[in-house]
């Protein structure tokens, strides 16, 4: 099975980025179609009966989570999450760079649906080529009349806003994410209020993914019935994978839902250096390790790969090949949700930091059984006592990698130091 390009369009249709080559190709036609010719529930009944799920990472319904804001409450506002922090996460990077009209399009279309008049685009603090890529493009397409001010004639008006974070890993998570938006801490809020209720400055807000919204002008031009087709039943569409780790040609890749996991792997060219798998990190660092047997013919869904013991995700696939030392894994995601943390609540703030210390004098041929021991009884202070998912993350890779690869952890225990056997995931 090959790729389908449906948000990738870019690799196919040289100079995309471009707004005229863009119109060309059918861009914010779609938007002019809504706004002059459709009511805006008819387009959140399009996204809704698409069953296109949310491409950041937790897979929730999208035009359900439109349908969430209140019809008769204004102002209003989308969000676009483009805040891509997940080490081995980089499609949003690319389809920012190369095919920015289609999410500003995806994004203002969502905006209609809701009956917002305002979308900010939320983007990672590091990536300054991109926000000006995406201020370039919203200025090229107020000033051609596709964005702004009464648009088409009608009384409908979208105003599209391109903001910077400050490149925390935290602001991923959509509340925080709103906080920075507003010029607060970031840090996530407590739930409920819900953003659809209390969002952006306390007004109703729908918070989507870059991707995600990247798939609405096509579901809006061809119909539901044509998404559904693509993928499986519960997971529809194509989903763009980042693949990265050992793995001959890292890159992204779009299938569709479903894929098998070997058909994946072959369009990136298998695993390096002809080396056996020993197990993959589906959704990046956040996400608990899939051993290699449990991937055969393993059909790529969110459904498929909860039910093997990980997480989709945001589909960001560290390859993990024979050589890779699992106690060198655990330390270094344990390292960056250390620094990641936002400090808001103790068990994610202390439990982090001495996951790292014992994870510290492993990697360095200093640790004991009772070291491996204390590994589980940080986990207990943890889990399911955070504020917010990252501290849960936190605990994904030793947590899997402390059950499915044990041996590499007695190693480390009887003082040998970790081997990163030239893995560089």
């Amino acid at each position: 099975m090959g790729e389908m390009h449906v948000v990738l369009r870019h690799r196919d249709i040289p100079d995309l980025h471009d707004l005229d080559v863009y119109v060309a190709h059918g861009g914010y036609a779609q938007l002019k179609r809504a706004v002059t010719t459709m009511q805006p529930a008819e387009v959140l009944d399009i996204v809704k009966a698409s069953g296109l799920r949310g491409r950041g990472g937790a897979g929730f319904p999208t035009g359900l989570k439109w349908s969430f804001c209140p019809r008769d409450v204004y102002p209003k506002y989308i969000v676009v999450n483009n805040d891509e922090s997940e080490p081995g996460t980089f499609k949003d990077h690319e389809l920012t760079l190369r095919n920015p009209h289609q999410v500003i399009e995806g994004a203002a279309l969502a905006a209609y649906a809701i009956g917002a008049q305002a979308v900010y685009i939320y983007c990672r603090g590091e990536f300054w080529q991109e926000m000006k890529v995406l201020e370039a493009a919203v200025a090229r397409a107020r000033a051609a009349g596709w964005l702004g001010q009464r648009l088409h004639g009608t009384d409908y008006t979208c105003e599209v806003y391109v903001t910077p974070g400050a490149g925390a890993y935290i602001c991923g998570e959509e509340t925080a994410l709103l906080n920075s938006l507003e010029g607060e801490l970031g840090q996530p809020r407590l739930k409920p209020p819900f953003p659809a209720v209390a969002g952006l400055y306390a007004r109703p807000t729908v918070v989507n993914n870059t991707e995600t919204l990247a798939n609405v002008p096509p579901i809006v031009e061809k119909g539901a019935a044509w998404f559904k087709a693509i993928g499986t039943e519960k997971s529809p569409g194509t989903k763009v994978f980042c693949l990265s780790g050992h793995v001959e040609r890292p890159g992204n890749y779009e299938v569709p839902l479903g894929t098998p996991f070997e058909d994946l792997m072959a369009l990136a060219g298998g695993v390096w250096k002809g080396r056996a798998l020993k197990a993959i990190m589906p959704a990046g660092a956040s996400s608990p390790v899939t051993p290699a047997a449990k991937l055969a013919g393993l059909p790529l869904d969110w459904e498929r790969v909860a039910a093997a013991g990980s997480t989709l995700g945001s589909a960001s696939f560290i390859v993990l090949d024979e050589t890779t030392d699992m106690v060198w894994v655990a330390d270094k995601t344990t390292r960056f949700f250390q620094h990641e943390s936002c400090g808001k609540c103790s068990p994610c703030r202390e439990g982090t930091y001495w996951l790292k210390q014992v994870y510290r004098r492993l990697v360095a041929g200093q640790g004991t059984a009772a070291d491996v021991d204390l590994i589980g009884d940080i986990a207990r202070q943890i889990d399911g006592k955070c504020f917010c998912p990252l501290g849960e993350f936190a605990l994904s890779a030793p947590r899997s990698t402390l059950q499915l690869f044990r041996e590499d952890y007695d190693r480390a225990a009887a003082g040998a130091a970790a081997q990163n056997g030239q893995a560089h995931a």
